[in-house]
């Protein structure tokens, strides 16, 4: 009998003779494994948003700019890791990238605990680790590459909308468990003391007082429980598939294939971090992705022809359009899910009072909602309602769905710049809380569905040579909302006009309209795939 971690030979799941006699089978068991290794990499990757959250809470000694900054190197990162990740399975192997990507994110969890024990470590550490949690990002495209190739087209938007709706859960996890071991010392004195908050915090249960012992170094600590376990779980339960990846080499062949590609995309991360002090974003961060391909393509030994096939993407219009709808969906989703934690804890934590002369100062909010406690309900919807998504696609059609959350997406945006509006100038910005919170929400199921539609579609759209590359290549370009998101709201909120990043947000779903229709929808569209 095959060993269950065997590299397989023959696999047909388009045969349903094949698929009903063991691909099924064989197909759930790596489903199984990816999910909460893909959890943990989204977990590990946007993890800054509710630690620099607690860091701000703590007093560490950095401005909020430089807070919400750790996040875009974070979302920075994880996009552009993603780059290189697309190109993994067929390069090195499913079995051997789940499991090494997996592993690799012990480095930034063990790395962010040990930093966040003294809040004099320099600002520098704290963003290399930003850096390196992007390995959690990068994962996404390795993994969506992977199980895509285990699932006939029919079932591409179960998979695919399984394999990323409960991995997105990693956000709504990491959201709601940070903040509950934060506030206990589960590891002991090998994890170091507590420090006290000079600020009020919360978690999913309530608010937690000025004064109260904290220990913020867990947040990074806990997830060291689950990626063990996971690691030799991806070794021993997952496969290589053949067909997919014909020479993925030994082992240790394959784990230099990975780092050397993983090594790329820190490179280039580190110069676009560099480029984003002297460049505009917009300027900065094409420059990033174009830098990233082209030292991808420049790679030497057997990776270069295999990448050299694979970019045949490049020349295909569906790739492009499919990547702008998937900024739409994921783009929206990883971008809210790390600027929301803040953005809650700056526009709430403070309010306006009018003096006795009639002018206006923003003063510190005595009873303001509490990040931890609300910011998880966003992601959770989003991430819950994602299989949804995908499995409604699957009977309508993928662009037809892609449509209405179009729709719903610009009216909401619209609707919440103006009530962010209204808080960040309001004498009682609580009044505007439940609101805002209920729009976001809103957005969130959107793109949530979004994300589903748009898996159905390249599934749907692009043959089994294309899709995994495609799928990859479109959440790498995706995930710069994870950027994008902080910076802008960060920026327009210090500059005190929240609600310019939001209409900004609702043109560009404006385009997506446009193009989602010209490409599938209209009456001689490219593809038709209502």
């Amino acid at each position: 009998m095959a060993k269950t971690n065997a590299d397989i030979e023959h696999w047909d799941v388009e045969s349903e003779e094949f698929w009903e006699r063991e691909g099924k089978r064989v197909a759930s068991r790596n489903l199984w494994i990816s999910i909460p290794s893909l959890l943990m990499g989204f977990a590990i990757w946007l993890m800054w948003g509710m630690i620099t959250t607690q860091m701000k809470n703590l007093g560490f000694p950095f401005t909020v700019d430089q807070l919400f900054t750790l996040s875009a190197i974070a979302g920075l990162s994880g996009a552009t890791l993603r780059i290189p990740a697309s190109f993994m399975i067929k390069i090195a192997g499913g079995r051997n990238t789940v499991f090494l990507t997996t592993a690799l994110l012990m480095i930034p969890a063990l790395g962010t605990g040990i930093a966040l024990m003294n809040p004099e470590t320099p600002f520098i550490v704290f963003q290399a680790l930003a850096l390196l949690s992007g390995i959690g990002g990068g994962n996404f495209a390795c993994s969506m590459s992977n199980i895509s190739a285990f699932y006939p087209k029919s079932k591409q938007g179960y998979g695919l909308g399984m394999n990323a709706g409960l991995g997105n859960f990693g956000v709504t996890t990491m959201q709601i468990l940070i903040p509950l071991v934060m506030t206990v010392g589960i590891f002991g004195a090998v994890a170091g003391g507590p420090m006290e908050l000079q600020s009020p915090s919360g978690t999913l249960i309530g608010r937690i007082d000025a004064g109260t012992e904290t220990w913020i170094q867990n947040a990074g600590f806990i997830w060291l429980v689950f990626l063990i376990p996971l690691a030799f779980a991806g070794w021993f339960g997952m496969n290589n598939l053949k067909v997919v990846t014909p020479n993925p080499g030994n082992p240790m062949s394959a784990f230099g294939k990975i780092l050397g590609l993983y090594g790329v995309g820190l490179v280039t991360s580190v110069i676009g971090v560099w480029a984003l002090g002297i460049l505009n974003m917009w300027i900065a961060l094409p420059l990033t992705i174009i830098l990233t391909v082209v030292l991808l393509r420049l790679i030497p030994g057997d990776i270069q022809p295999n990448i050299k096939k694979q970019f045949a993407i490049f020349s295909n219009k569906h790739t492009w359009s499919m990547t702008v709808l998937y900024i739409l969906t994921f783009g929206s989703f990883i971008g809210f899910s790390a600027a929301l934690p803040l953005s809650i804890s700056v526009i709430f934590g403070n309010m306006m009072e009018v003096g006795a002369d009639g002018t206006m100062t923003r003063v510190v909010n005595p009873d303001a909602p509490s990040a931890l406690t609300w910011a998880w309900m966003g992601p959770f919807v989003g991430a819950l309602i994602r299989p949804v998504g995908g499995w409604i696609s699957d009977k309508m059609g993928g662009s037809i769905v892609t449509q209405i959350i179009s729709v719903i997406m610009v009216v909401a945006s619209v609707a919440t710049g103006y009530v962010m509006m209204l808080a960040y100038n309001s004498t009682d910005p609580n009044s505007y809380f439940a609101l805002f919170l209920i729009l976001f929400i809103i957005m969130f199921a959107a793109s949530g569905i979004g994300n589903g539609s748009t898996f159905r579609s390249i599934g749907f759209i692009f043959d089994q040579q294309q899709k995994g590359p495609v799928l990859g290549w479109t959440s790498a370009v995706a995930a710069y909302g994870a950027f994008i998101a902080p910076r802008v709201m960060g920026q327009e909120i210090q500059a005190g006009t929240p609600e310019v990043a939001m209409y900004g947000f609702a043109v560009f779903y404006s385009v997506c309209l446009v193009v989602n229709w010209w490409f599938y929808l209209r009456k001689n569209a490219y593809i038709k795939n209502p």
